[in-house]
């Protein structure tokens, strides 16, 4: 099952350097349908963009993790990919760029 974790930037920094996703906080689909997972990416992103909000990098960031318990920590294995907004200040109806897991430490700079 995916699940979406909404994150700010710094969380993503601390979960790629601890090698675990939370998903205590994700977000479920509704069904496996395409809408379904695209509502739950973008239900994600406004979580996302609350937290953020208080950071000194605001950009929405939501981790799609395939787990088979959700609640619990996963590893960063089962991450499919990362979703960011392009730049900070995006506009939130922009859509986020897509990252594949391999590339979480080229987007945090490492």
């Amino acid at each position: 099952m995916r699940v979406y974790v909404p994150a700010s930037f710094a969380e993503l920094a601390r979960f790629h350097a601890d090698g675990v996703v939370p998903t205590t906080d994700a977000v479920l689909a509704e069904d496996t349908s395409e809408e379904a997972e695209y509502d739950a990416l973008m239900e994600a992103a406004v979580l996302s963009a609350e937290r953020a909000a208080a950071t000194d990098d605001p950009r929405r960031v939501v981790i799609a993790v395939d787990v088979t318990t959700p609640g619990v920590n996963a590893p960063l294995a089962d991450v499919a990919s990362v979703h960011v907004d392009p730049a900070p200040g995006a506009d939130p109806d922009d859509d986020l760029a897509w990252y594949a897991r391999q590339e979480i430490a080229i987007l945090l700079g490492e």
